[in-house]
């Protein structure tokens, strides 16, 4: 499996993908696995980048004790070891020998959660599919010796989104610490897009996209919206803290971003992102064209064909 990840065998070549699904991941996830039926394979795209791997639960893209004291070996044993390892194999059995077999990782996400209205029989394999990717992509949002402030692009679109670094940090810690129960706090990169049929955007350009900071709960992740781009995620089911914080989430969550993320990795996902919305950008205007043409040829035909029949009368 792989949406961004560690110890993967990885070949890279340059060529157009997708990412956070078509739209969703030590390589930075946005990935697009890919299962065949005798030997599952995931095959990870992520903006020029083509991972490979096998399908099966890979560990995160540090030691288990890389992260303590901030982070105990025994969380990322208990958390990585027990709960994705149950994701991942439940992930195997559900889509086994159903028309989700073959699917994309990222198009199981979206097909099976089917707006908000999951089919029943894709109930189980939505939720299993869905923490599968949420964990691996969570794993690689750390690092040690993360957290700090981040630079480039990155910090100067928090800057103008959020209004400061600070501002960011307050909202995206919000999130987490409101999130009832069990789910998700995410920083993404949404595209400035109409999501409905036969609509265009006018006059759209990359200053229309902007980071967002979203709270899911459960399994859902942002993927299953249209034009979410996840960047950053922190996990607030209460297993992901309890043996280290016991139930003081808001300490979890400030020594998450203080201590913790990866902001390398989400500048390397906002770059993918930036990428695939441009691939997507020139596929729509090509299929556009596409059908201008198309259309333009059968109306000069239907004339052509008008002229014969005038043609033919007059005779």
């Amino acid at each position: 499996m792989k949406l961004l990840s560690p110890s993967t065998i990885a070949t890279t070549y340059l060529s157009p993908s997708a990412f956070l699904p078509r739209h969703p991941h030590a390589g930075f996830s946005s990935s697009t696995f890919k299962f065949s039926k005798k030997e599952r394979r995931c095959i990870r795209r992520a903006g020029h980048t083509k991972i490979t791997a096998e399908f099966e639960l890979k560990p995160p893209p540090y030691h288990l004790n890389a992260l303590e004291p901030i982070m105990s070996q025994e969380t990322l044993e208990y958390h990585w070891g027990k709960h994705h390892r149950t994701y991942v194999n439940n992930l195997n059995m559900q889509i086994d020998g159903t028309d989700l077999e073959g699917k994309s990782l990222e198009d199981i996400v979206v097909i099976s959660y089917n707006k908000g209205d999951m089919l029943p029989s894709f109930n189980n394999a939505a939720q299993a599919c869905m923490l599968a990717w949420n964990h691996e992509f969570f794993w690689e949002s750390m690092k040690p010796g993360g957290g700090g402030k981040p630079s480039g692009d990155l910090l100067k679109l928090i800057e103008r989104d959020f209004g400061s670094f600070e501002r960011f940090l307050g909202e995206f810690k919000t999130a987490a610490s409101t999130q009832f129960g069990s789910g998700w706090a995410w920083l993404a990169y949404k595209e400035s897009r109409l999501d409905v049929g036969n609509a265009v955007d006018p006059l759209r350009s990359d200053e229309d996209n902007k980071l967002v900071v979203v709270k899911t709960p459960n399994a859902v992740n942002p993927l299953v919206w249209n034009y979410y781009h996840p960047l950053l995620t922190i996990d607030v089911w209460e297993h992901a803290y309890f043996i280290d914080f016991q139930n003081q989430r808001p300490d979890y969550i400030s020594i998450f971003m203080d201590k913790l993320v990866s902001w390398d990795a989400v500048s390397s996902r906002l770059e993918q992102a930036k990428a695939l919305i441009v691939e997507r950008e020139t596929q729509n205007e090509r299929k556009k064209r596409e059908k201008e043409e198309k259309s333009t040829s059968s109306e000069a035909a239907a004339e052509l064909y008008s002229d014969s029949d005038a043609d033919l009368d007059v005779e």
